[in-house]
């Protein structure tokens, strides 16, 4: 990896740690602010910075809550996020930002929680639980994320190099 990318991977890292501390009120305390940057990375880098820091920033949040469902659950949360993130950078590769955008807003907030209704103990009581809190934080993040890219390629920040 050169120099360049990790830096900027660190900076998005951080940026996820920022957004880790504000939460949306569920049940768990973990939806937040954290994955802006990752999608920010789907929506204008390249998927592998995307998954990475998506998974990055959800250890984060977990970490600032307490891991409310334990660790190997939110080790499984880490991979979906980084899915998400990667779904929602393969989405604009084929079909752009806003396609990509609305994908990530569907997976990350109904098609991740889902997943948990086939995990016992949760069931479909927590994804009912969970639902609203998960669509709004989705909607909040990838909207800044999608500004933030919209933002970047206006000013040409990464077009040259990393945006197809």
């Amino acid at each position: 990896m050169k120099a360049r990318q990790l830096a900027l991977l660190a900076v998005l890292t951080a940026l996820s740690a920022v957004g880790s501390f504000i939460k949306i009120p569920s049940l768990v305390g973990t939806p937040a602010l954290d994955s802006a940057p990752g999608y920010f990375a789907a929506l204008a880098l390249r998927g592998g910075s995307a998954a990475t820091v998506a998974a990055l920033g959800h250890v984060l949040t977990a970490l600032t809550a307490g891991f409310p469902l334990g660790l190997p659950i939110h080790g499984l949360i880490a991979a979906g996020m980084a899915g998400c993130a990667l779904g929602t950078y393969f989405l604009r590769r084929v079909a752009g930002r806003g396609v990509a955008s609305a994908g990530g807003v569907v997976l990350n907030g109904f098609a991740l929680p889902a997943l948990f209704i086939l995990v016992p103990g949760f069931g479909t009581a927590f994804f009912a639980a969970m639902l609203v809190p998960l669509l709004v934080a989705s909607l909040l993040n990838v909207g800044l994320a999608w500004a933030a890219a919209a933002a970047a390629d206006r000013l040409g920040l990464f077009r040259a190099r990393e945006s197809r």
